[in-house]
This record gives C-alpha cells, structure tokens and sequence, in this order.
C-alpha cells in the first residue's frame, strides 16, 4: 500500500498538468466570450427596437384601414400584400449588397470604399425603383386581369399610385441604414427611427381624418414618416462628420468596380425574396383550403405573429453580420468565430424563450386579433407549430447573418430557394391537401423548410474556413487591417454614449 501511493500521487500530478492548459483556456477564453456577447448585444439592441418600432408603425397604418371601412381595410390590405412583394422585398434584398461591402471595408479602415458602396447603392436602387414604380402605377389593370374584385382593386390602386413616390425615399433610407449599422453606429440610427416613427401617429390621422383623405392620406403619411427618418440620419451624418474619407494612393472612380456589388445584390435579393414571397404563398395556398374564410384569416395571425418573432433574430443577423464583417475586414478570422458561436448560442437561447412564449401564451395572443371561435381554435392549435419553427428559424437566421457578413449570400440564396420551394413547398402541399390535414399541414411545410434551412447552414458554417474568409476580405476591401479590436469596442461605446 505505501509503495502504491506515491505512484498515485505522481498519476495525479501528471493528470493535473495535462489538463491545465484546458482549464487555463477556459478562464482566458470567458472574458472574450463574455466581451463578444456584450458587442451583439449593444449593436443588436437598438436593431431589435427598430424592428419593434417598424411592427407598430404597420400596426397604425392597418388600424387606420380599418376605421375607414371593410373596403378600405380589404384595398389596403392588398396593396401592402402588392408593394411588400413587388417593392419593398426587392429593394430591401438589393441594398443588403451593401452590407459585407461596408462592415468588411470598415473594419479595414476603408473608409473610401464604405462612402462609395453608399453611393452606388443609392444609385443601383433609384434605377431599380423605376419599373417597380410602373409597375405599381399599372396595379389596376394587371388585378382586373387576374379577376380580382374591382373596387377592392380600385382602392388598392390608390393607394399605390399615391405611395409610389415612397420608393424613391426608401432607395436612399435603407442604404442610410445600412451605412450607420455597419459602422456600429446602430443607437443612433434607433433615436432616429423611433423620433420619424412618433410622427406617424399624429400624420396618419390628420391625413386621412381631418384633411378627410383617407387610404391617400394613409399612404402619403409612409412617405412623410420615411422622409422624417431619412432626414434625421442625415442630419446626425452631417453635424458627426461620419464619414470623412481619406486618402487613398489608387480611389476608385463611382463608375467604377460595380461587378461585386452587382453580384451581391442579386444574390441577397434572392435570399431575402425567397423566405419573404414563400409566406404570401402560405397564404395563396389557404384560400384553396376547405373554408377558405377560416383558412384565411388564421393565415393573417400567423403572419403577423411570425412578423413580430423574427425581430429578435433579425436584429441578431444584423449584429453579427456586422460584427463578422469587421472583424474577417480586421484581419481576425479567430475572433469572428468565436463572434459566429457566441451569437449562435444566443439564438437558440432566444428560440426557445420564443416557443415558451407563443406555446403558453397562444390563446390571448389570437383573442388579440379575433372573437371568432373557429378562427381561435385554428390559431391555438398552429401556433404551436409556428413556435417550434421557431426553433429552426432564429438561429438559420442568425446563420444567414454569418454568410453576408463574410460576403456569401450566394449560399444562403441557394439554401432558402432549395429548402423552401424543394422542400417545404411539396410538404405544405401533400400535408394540407393530399393528407387532408387542412392549414396545419401548411404550418408543416414552413416546418420542414426551416428545419431544412438550418441544416444546411450550420453544415456551411461548421465547414468554414475562417483564414480563408479573412484573406478573401483582404481582397474585396483591398486594404490592410488597420483597425483593432480595441478600435470596434470603442465604436459600441461611442453608440451607448448617444444616449
């Protein structure tokens, strides 16, 4: 027995010194884990109340419908179904080219290439916004075509044609908002989105009450909110000098190096199209169910309530976006890994909450938007459904955020066109109408295309090579890191300090 002990002793001792170094890289790697997680937060923060704010501004514009009348309520519920889709999606999708552009450039120091990606986007958009104005101007015709009511059409038309001048305001608002968020700056973006979005209460009403020009009026207060938003970050822009360029030995002219922007756009656009249009197919496929009427209207809670949820994890894919953009811009491949876990387990963190939320929370959360009860009986039993989509979702779009930051939206493109139309579009099907289980087996389809989704991500993200992602950015940016990690917090803390 005494001879085994100092052998046991000498086992332990050489155990110990095995696993220090595991347990010195614990206690060295919570600091920057728990740093990171600060970043997300403070650059997500403000981005999750934007889109908390924006909810509530489509929340005031439909109540205002429905004070007007059925009619008004219908009309304009198409119209906004029709410029979602024709409009707003596209440009939104085409702006997002931007984003690797200037969060990569950024943390580069590039600040020559953060102004220009700015101004060509601009420029991209307006001419982009052109056949989606005619487009939105021809809406009457084109709905008579496909037999649509004519005076649901006629009120739709309206308030197209008087919103239409909208899409030259949002061509330059969303670059606007893109620039700032790139560059960190995502407080004061929120004070002035939610300083426009507290005019358009009071506009609407005046528009469309007192000066009596009601779904016109409704439309001309977007544009006059938008406007507001878009002049508040210029004006922050102008009186913050953000940014001033510097000199550069070779500036590219405005004329020129469009190709990338060209293929990033398009290839966002795709991403963001896809997921966006597959949910007015969900609704397209409900008027073909047995009572349609039914069908439809849960269609219109779950909508808004997938709406409402994916502000959380829009606001991550945003941060982390951003935050891996810098960082690959940076030169440090490690820390925009480590950037990439941090803001993945957030996710599914927040996923859950989400599911716990809608699960439990079901049946005030329909009795907010209906009495009916066959309509509340079909919303209890989706939403559910919806909350464990939600566990697929909120992280894939967290994922998604990962791949713009590192400039491949091409990928996530691909993933949603195979996962929603290959997938969850066959499953919807043969679910609602083959094996007659009515709307939920629609909710089955989104299932299967956001489980679909997150895998396929995940597997693109695992296989990553993060040195690689650095050196590309090295390129794209054409500039040498110059900015440290010590720079960037600095940048949150300048946000925080806008308060």
């Amino acid at each position: 027995m005494k001879t085994s002990m100092p052998f046991i002793k000498s086992y332990i001792s050489i155990l110990y010194k095995q696993t220090m170094p595991d347990y010195t890289q614990i206690i060295l790697i919570v600091p920057m884990v728990m740093e990171e997680m600060k970043m997300i937060t403070t650059i997500g923060f403000p981005l999750f109340t934007m889109g908390l704010v924006s909810y509530l501004k489509n929340m005031i514009s439909v109540a205002c419908m429905g004070r007007l009348g059925r009619l008004e309520l219908a009309g304009g519920a198409l119209a906004i179904g029709f410029t979602n889709i024709t409009g707003y999606s596209v440009l939104s999708g085409l702006a997002m080219g931007m984003e690797p552009l200037c969060s990569q450039a950024f943390g580069s120091r590039n600040l020559h290439m953060v102004n220009l990606s700015l101004q060509r986007t601009i420029l991209m958009l307006l001419c982009a916004s052109l056949p989606i104005g005619i487009l939105w101007l021809n809406l009457e015709p084109i709905m008579l075509k496909l037999h649509q009511d004519p005076e649901i059409t006629h009120i739709a038309s309206l308030y197209c044609k008087y919103a239409a001048p909208d899409l030259i305001v949002y061509c330059i608002l969303n670059p606007l908002r893109i620039f700032l968020r790139t560059n960190g700056k995502t407080w004061p973006l929120m004070w002035c989105t939610l300083l426009s979005t507290l005019l358009h209460f009071p506009i609407a009403n005046i528009l469309a009450f007192t000066l009596n020009l009601g779904l016109q009026g409704i439309a001309l207060s977007t544009i006059i909110t938008n406007l507001s938003a878009s002049a508040f970050i210029l004006g922050y822009m102008f009186f913050t000098h953000t940014h001033e360029s510097e000199p550069m030995a070779e500036q590219e002219s405005l004329g020129e190096g469009w190709g990338v922007l060209f293929r990033l756009a398009i290839s966002s656009c795709l991403a963001v199209c896809s997921e966006w249009w597959w949910y007015e197919l969900l609704t397209l496929l409900a008027g073909y169910l047995h009572k349609p009427y039914i069908a439809l209207a849960t269609s219109a809670i779950v909508i808004q309530t997938t709406s409402l949820m994916y502000t959380l994890p829009s606001a991550l894919s945003m941060s982390i976006s951003i935050r891996v953009g810098n960082e690959l811009g940076a030169g440090e491949p490690g820390r925009a890994h480590l950037a990439t876990l941090v803001a993945i387990g957030l996710a599914i963190l927040t996923s859950v909450f989400g599911l716990l939320g809608i699960t439990f929370g079901r049946e005030a959360w329909g009795k907010v938007f209906t009495n009916d009860i066959e309509v509340l009986e079909l919303a209890m039993a989706a939403l559910p459904i919806i909350g464990i989509c939600e566990l697929a979702n909120c992280p894939q779009t967290t994922c998604s955020g990962v791949l713009r930051g590192s400039a491949r939206p091409s990928i996530s493109a691909r993933i949603n066109l195979c996962s929603f139309y290959l997938v969850g579009t066959p499953v919807a099907i043969i679910s609602a109408f083959v094996w007659k289980l009515g709307f939920l087996g629609l909710c089955y389809g989104l299932l299967a295309a956001q489980v679909a989704c997150l895998l396929s991500i995940l597997t693109v993200i695992y296989r990553t090579d993060w040195e690689k992602e650095a050196s590309d950015a090295r390129q794209l940016v054409g500039r040498s890191s110059e900015c440290t990690y010590e720079d960037q917090t600095m940048e949150c803390e300048q946000g925080i300090g806008f308060i």
